[in-house]
């Protein structure tokens, strides 16, 4: 249970670090400098955010599962 768990966490930061990792390339056709770079940029940033958010989330899962864990005889 765990172990699926865990699991279950690291393929959200995955996904997350996939989409952040993404979103500049998908967004490097915004040569122009004008509004839809402005934009891309926004999105970058909002999916970096993102991204952090769900690590530090799951890290803190994480660290609660151990505690737990380690309390059990």
């Amino acid at each position: 249970m765990q172990s699926d768990t865990k699991a279950r966490i690291l393929a959200r930061i995955a996904g997350a670090a996939f989409l952040a990792g993404a979103a500049p390339i998908v967004m490097s056709g915004c040569d122009d400098g004008g509004p839809a770079e402005e934009i891309g940029e926004d999105i970058d940033d909002a999916v970096d955010d993102a991204g952090d958010a769900i690590e530090d989330a799951a890290d803190d899962v994480e660290d609660a599962i151990d505690d737990a864990t380690d309390d059990e005889p």
